[in-house]
């Protein structure tokens, strides 16, 4: 069965907030930013300009991630997750080349993301898509320490 990568909708809430407590959870606590914007991602990510992708295996969300607006012209990937039962099949992947696929769409200067230093697969994931670390910045979560951007 195939994974088709589509734009969210407004059914894909619940989905897109349990992927990504779920993965949160697991590895550091969900912060208040976090429940902000899962608990809107309507109002927070896609009205202000940004957009949501899932990944849907027979009709069921398996993956997402964000794009958020950022003030510079460039976007933020954000709450980029996907099901434990499909780590490490490529859906990662294939969920940033969509997002650095819509960042050319849509004209952006960069994308930046913010991740943490014990995340290995995914440091490993940003670099080989062409992110390159960046100086630490201020931020609302705890635990990012660890910023990066792809310019276009």
């Amino acid at each position: 069965m195939t994974i088709a990568i589509v734009e969210f909708e407004p059914g894909h809430a619940e989905a897109f907030r349990t992927l990504n407590e779920a993965w949160i959870s697991k590895h550091f606590a969900i912060e208040p930013k976090d429940r902000e914007v899962l608990g809107d991602p309507q109002g927070k990510i896609i009205a202000p300009g940004g957009r949501v992708f899932m990944a849907l295996l027979g009709g069921e969300p398996v993956g997402c991630v964000a794009l958020m607006k950022m003030d510079d012209g460039g976007y933020e990937v954000a709450k980029m997750t996907v099901a434990e039962t499909l780590r490490g099949s490529g859906l990662g992947r294939r969920l940033m080349q969509r997002c650095i696929d819509a960042g050319a769409e849509m004209g952006a200067s960069r994308l930046y993301l913010e991740t943490n230093s014990s995340l290995g697969p995914a440091l490993g994931l940003y670099r080989a898509m062409g992110f390159r670390d960046l100086a630490p910045v201020e931020t609302p979560y705890a635990r990012a320490d660890v910023f990066m951007e792809r310019r276009y």
